[in-house]
């Protein structure tokens, strides 16, 4: 077993003693007359001294995982020294610039090692930088004892081994969303977080954001009075569905420089076909978690901050396909909250694709229904603007009662680096958040209303729908 050492929450992982620039330039003595130390190496303002950096890597070098890379290396508290991808390089990614559509890259480990050696480089003013080593495995990367923290941005069905192992080992997590692909995983992940005392982050980067806080702050305000129903409308997905309703029936050869088995982790053993690399995995049950398990992260937080929701009693799911192998593109999932916290009883409904939520009473004709709706008994919010927009413009902004956010990226490093818990903090936030898009599939699966006795982990008016909880590892994967 490789000699990993556990942190305090409020402490950073280093190699080796930290030594405080004081100190350091105490024990230079007469020498530092003599010897010129290049700005890098002492740190000063705006600049960490590399013996103070945390140290990251990397895992999962795709669309969402170069958007990362990307954010990360803009903040010189961090250092990367490892990428990590199954990929060696390959083409037909999603843009890794999202907002420009279905623009398709090069990514994999390779690209990702080159791009973080270019950017250190530049930084230093060198000819040249080889401090980022690339990896196929992260368990190989694993077993380097001088990588503080990582971030894994795999597809959904290896996010929980990824995080487990990196939490076993004392690293500071950052995964992006959901953060795994069952229930039961999100409970483990959540309970191994809690006992490690390692900083956690999912990758639901619109909780830190200023909408994020207005919604919370005109509920706490009282400006929509309690609210009884919540309403999430979705359109269609921007890529297309998969052109078959089960495997697709031809076996093309793996790319070069793919490790698929290493793609498949503990999913069952299939042959590879690009209908699931690099990007289209999502549609399928195996891989992904849905619509509902990819954006339910996203959109559902603010609602479960803002209505202090915690296990919801029940989920009903409805849907107009349903197949052994692919999710259905258009449904609807109810779920019913209790009372909590002086909160009345609240359902929150997510419709998708062509379900469509009921229209708030006072918008204004002509205008669309967007975003998520709170019906309050004294009025409604739709998104974090009053509805209708001539009550938002009379009632203004509410009070300014939470803390704004520095950003998703600085929230988890500065947790990192001793600071407060992030916002997406897996205890305290996003392991329980990941549960409840998760139990809307099970839902969907089953066709029926489903009883959630959330602490225990049971649904109790079905025990064969139990088994859709948790699925069998494949040999040689465990949790």
């Amino acid at each position: 077993m490789s000699r990993f050492k556990k942190q305090n929450r409020h402490t950073h992982i280093s190699s080796s003693r930290r030594v405080s620039r004081r100190e350091f330039l105490a024990g230079m003595g007469a020498a530092a007359t003599f010897t010129i130390v290049p700005q890098h190496v002492l740190g000063g303002e705006g600049h960490v001294a590399a013996s103070d950096k945390t140290t990251l890597a990397c895992i999962g070098m795709g669309g969402q995982g170069h958007i990362d890379l990307f954010n990360l290396l803009k903040y010189d508290e961090m250092q990367v020294v490892a990428v990590c991808d199954v990929h060696r390089e390959g083409s037909g990614y999603i843009s890794w610039d999202w907002m420009k559509g279905n623009e398709q890259r090069v990514g994999g480990r390779e690209p990702a090692r080159r791009k973080v050696n270019e950017h250190y480089a530049a930084r230093k003013n060198t000819g040249g930088y080889r401090g980022c080593k690339a990896y196929a495995d992260y368990r190989e990367l694993f077993e380097r004892e001088d990588v503080d923290a990582v971030v894994v941005a795999t597809p959904d069905h290896t996010h929980a081994a990824i995080t487990m192992t990196a939490i076993k080992r004392g690293k500071h997590v950052y995964c992006e969303k959901p953060l795994s692909y069952s229930v039961y995983e999100a409970r483990q992940v959540t309970e191994a977080a809690s006992k490690a005392n390692v900083v956690t982050q999912l990758g639901n980067q619109g909780q830190a954001s200023e909408e994020a806080r207005l919604v919370q702050e005109f509920i706490l305000d009282g400006a929509i009075g309690p609210v009884h129903e919540v309403h999430v409308g979705l359109g269609k997905r921007f890529w297309d569905p998969p052109m078959w309703g089960s495997r697709p029936p031809d076996t093309p050869p793996v790319p070069d420089g793919l490790d698929w088995d290493l793609w498949l982790g503990p999913a069952s053993v299939r042959p590879y076909h690009p209908a699931y690399h690099p990007w289209r995995w999502r549609d399928w049950r195996d891989f992904g978690t849905s619509s509902l398990g990819d954006l339910g992260c996203h959109v559902l937080s603010t609602v479960y901050k803002a209505l202090k929701l915690t296990y919801p009693v029940s989920v009903k799911g409805e849907c107009i396909e349903l197949g052994p192998e692919i999710y259905p593109r258009t449904y609807k999932v109810k779920y019913e909250f209790p009372a909590r916290e002086g909160m009345p009883p609240v359902s929150l409904t997510w419709h998708d694709s062509d379900y469509k939520p009921p229209r708030p009473k006072n918008l204004e004709p002509g205008r669309a229904v967007s975003g998520v709706v709170y019906i309050g008994e004294k009025g409604t919010l739709m998104g974090h603007r009053l509805v209708p927009e001539s009550r938002m413009q009379s009632y203004g902004r509410p009070p300014k009662l939470l803390q704004r956010s520095p950003g998703q990226y600085k929230e988890w490093i500065d947790a990192c680096r001793g600071g407060v818990p992030a916002g997406s903090d897996f205890v305290r936030h996003s392991g329980l958040l990941t549960e409840t898009p998760l139990l809307g599939n099970i839902a969907l699966q089953t066709g029926k209303k489903l009883y959630w006795d959330g602490p225990n982990m049971k649904i109790t008016n079905d025990e064969a729908a139990n088994q859709y909880l948790h699925r069998e590892y494949r040999e040689g994967w465990t949790l």
